[in-house]
């Protein structure tokens, strides 16, 4: 059975003043996990632990991300978490503060059976 992306949503956060990567990746994914709602679920009787969440969240320091913290936020599916180079620092010298940006792209997969759906044509 091959798996399908059935979601693609985006979302940036940040942590202003902590320089917690782990924070601030996890509300970039909160903020792209209220982009969405997936109706299909309940629509068509499929089950949420079906589905995997592959999450990607950039930040400049990847290996300061809590991979585990940020997968426990995704309330649905069974998560990955990867950080990558990416999101922004910006230094705000005079404070001696740097602010923590990151970016997550959250993507949700299901097994879909080939042939089961098909689209109808137009008449």
């Amino acid at each position: 059975m091959a798996e399908k992306r059935i979601i693609l949503e985006m979302g940036t956060g940040n942590d202003l003043y902590g320089g917690d990567y782990t924070k601030a990746a996890i509300r970039a994914v909160h903020d792209a996990l209220h982009h969405s709602s997936i109706v299909l679920f309940k629509s068509l009787g499929y089950d949420h632990g079906n589905m995997r969440v592959q999450v990607t969240v950039g930040v400049q320091e990847p290996d300061k991300v809590d991979l585990e913290r940020v997968a426990a936020e995704l309330p649905r599916g069974y998560a990955r978490v990867t950080a990558v180079k990416g999101g922004l620092n910006v230094v705000d010298a005079e404070q001696d503060t740097t602010h923590i940006v990151a970016t997550a792209a959250v993507e949700a997969f299901l097994p879909v059976e080939e042939g089961a759906w098909r689209l109808s044509q137009a008449g």
